[in-house]
């Protein structure tokens, strides 16, 4: 069955960094788009990134600006976001998440979801 598992989350001051990981199995994960949402408390699952299933295409959430990247090692059927000059806003549970088709940037298209890593980021 699929299972996304994603690591890397923790505390960290503002303007710091974090790696985020997914792990995929289950499927042919070199045939899909990979999506990051995040849920900060009290808010709607909103949508962060996505790349590509040849990791040539990404696109990002607007309140992103230039701070994170999101990249693929299809041999290791992981997927990367790469998260600096974090603020305290960016504090959230953050999610991978399994594209149906295509390359997509609304929750509705994804199929699977890991449970999470939270984010916290200190002022």
């Amino acid at each position: 069955q699929v299972q996304l598992v994603e690591s890397g989350g923790g505390l960290v001051e503002a303007g710091g960094s974090l790696r985020l990981s997914c792990a995929a199995s289950g499927y042919t994960f070199s045939k899909y788009a990979m999506g990051w949402f995040r849920r900060a408390p009290e808010k709607e699952r909103e949508f962060v990134a996505v790349i590509s299933w040849s990791g040539a295409g990404t696109v990002f959430g607007d309140f992103v600006k230039g701070r994170f990247t999101i990249s693929r090692d299809n041999a290791k059927n992981t997927v990367y976001l790469q998260m600096n000059s974090l603020k305290p806003e960016d504090t959230a549970v953050y999610y991978c998440a399994k594209a149906i088709t295509g390359f997509a940037t609304i929750r509705a298209e994804y199929d699977y979801w890991g449970l999470g890593t939270q984010v916290t980021v200190s002022s």
